[in-house]
């Protein structure tokens, strides 16, 4: 199976990397500057592809890559959070800036991608992962703040769905995740779980995209999240 993965260099990325090489597959990882993680990872079915989701590459980029004329997976997971500070966030000082920013990485870079690998996930009738956050969901929102993360991450949810029903005549399965409250530099390693156990979620929630309907929000534990 090939399997591209985005913002693979640390975190919940690079235990995508790790788990889908320990299942066998060929895994495509992206970073956009810093290799972190992955350059710790001696496996020749690993390539690391530097890769900006906010830049708007071309078909010739890709043909620069070598890439596979099928990917089987892709895995949406490049993010950034925006200000950590409260006030960086917050209605009174959120600038248009950071919103756009948060935006660019996190919905908007999706979809870039998407639209660039689109032939390949056709051709192996793929999947597409999104990841977003529970911090999108509407319904899950009672304590306000984080202007730009909360609007970036349903927008994804809203990106995600109509990816699903666009490309399903396709054969292509879409769904977007919630990683759950994990331990990671974006936590400032504060989260409730550790990577190893999100991303076991994760992959079998991915596994098993045909129980849910196209474009659902799931949670690593497998429960639809209210949108």
């Amino acid at each position: 199976m090939n399997v591209f993965i985005t913002g693979a260099n640390r975190g919940i990325g690079l235990g995508f990397v790790n788990h889908y090489l320990n299942q066998g597959c060929n895994v495509w990882a992206t970073y956009r500057s810093d290799i972190g993680g992955l350059a710790q990872i001696d496996d020749e079915r690993l390539r690391m592809l530097q890769w900006d989701v906010t830049d708007d590459q071309t078909v010739s980029f890709l043909e620069s890559l070598a890439l596979p004329d099928r990917i089987d997976l892709l895995i949406n997971n490049a993010g950034i959070y925006g200000p950590k500070n409260g006030s960086g966030q917050a209605f009174d000082t959120v600038t248009a800036a950071t919103m756009n920013e948060v935006f660019d990485v996190d919905c908007v870079g999706a979809l870039r991608v998407s639209q660039l690998l689109a032939d390949r996930l056709k051709a192996a009738k793929g999947v597409i992962a999104n990841m977003s956050s529970k911090m999108g969901s509407s319904a899950d929102n009672t304590s306000g703040g984080c202007y730009a993360y909360r609007a970036a991450k349903a927008a994804l949810v809203i990106v995600s769905r109509s990816m699903a029903i666009d490309l399903a005549p396709n054969g292509v399965r879409v769904i977007t995740l919630h990683p759950g409250w994990v331990s990671t530099d974006m936590t400032n390693n504060a989260g409730l779980i550790d990577v190893a156990t999100s991303v076991a979620g994760l992959t079998k929630v991915i596994a098993n995209i045909d129980h849910y309907e196209p474009g659902a929000f799931v949670a690593f534990d497998g429960k639809m999240v209210p949108f």
